[in-house]
């Protein structure tokens, strides 16, 4: 919990944050709140949050700030997030458009027994990239370890997108955040013309 609207049928939003979080914390003092409600941590000094943003290895995917003398606006989007990236490789297997005009890459690594594993796609293609790209990837020819398979448009989404597949043969530098999983679509860094897929990391393992 990071924050208290209602409290005993008043109305705190006019409050600014910090007394709301003022409230909220002697809720939890009190024992008023217990498991399984967990007291989210907060801070004002800096060196703290740059610590936390360490903490990626934990799941940590950023941390969120607001201005300590602003009230609870309903539906505005008041709440800032500093999200931490961190940079991976993974194979192109394939893409919307075509190989020869791709706008995203869809991406994936093998597992323990050699499958190539789905892990997410990247965001549009700037139109530089795409360029460099129709050099790059080679259409799929023969059977493809992805083929008959569907990609949706998003996480939790059921709308199917189109995809060419390609020779996944092609390694990637990514940005994604810290969280381990792919919910979000990931941002091209580089290619790594260098780096065969066998020399990515494993699918499901540490990067």
């Amino acid at each position: 919990m990071f924050d208290v609207v209602r409290l005993e049928g008043a109305d705190l939003t006019p409050w600014s944050y910090a007394r709301r979080r003022a409230a909220l914390e002697t809720l939890f003092a009190d024992t008023l709140l217990t498991a399984p409600f967990t007291l989210c941590p907060s801070t004002t000094d800096p060196a703290t949050a740059r610590d936390w943003l360490t903490w990626t290895s934990a799941g940590l995917e950023g941390v969120c700030f607001k201005r300590l003398s602003e009230p609870y606006r309903p539906e505005t989007r008041a709440w800032g997030k500093y999200e931490v990236r961190v940079t991976t490789e993974a194979i192109v297997g394939a893409v919307t458009g075509t190989a020869a005009a791709p706008r995203m890459l869809l991406l994936g690594r093998y597992d323990g027994t050699g499958r190539l594993r789905y892990t997410g796609r990247t965001v549009p293609l700037a139109g530089t990239a795409t360029a460099a790209f129709a050099e790059a990837l080679a259409r799929a020819v023969g059977e493809h370890p992805w083929t008959a398979r569907t990609f949706t448009a998003g996480w939790g989404s059921r709308d199917v997108v189109d995809v060419s597949l390609v020779d996944p043969q092609l390694v990637v530098e990514v940005a994604r955040d810290g969280a381990g999983r792919w919910r979000h679509p990931v941002r091209l860094h580089r290619v790594r013309v260098e780096l065969y897929p066998m020399q990515v990391a494993e699918f499901g393992g540490p990067d």
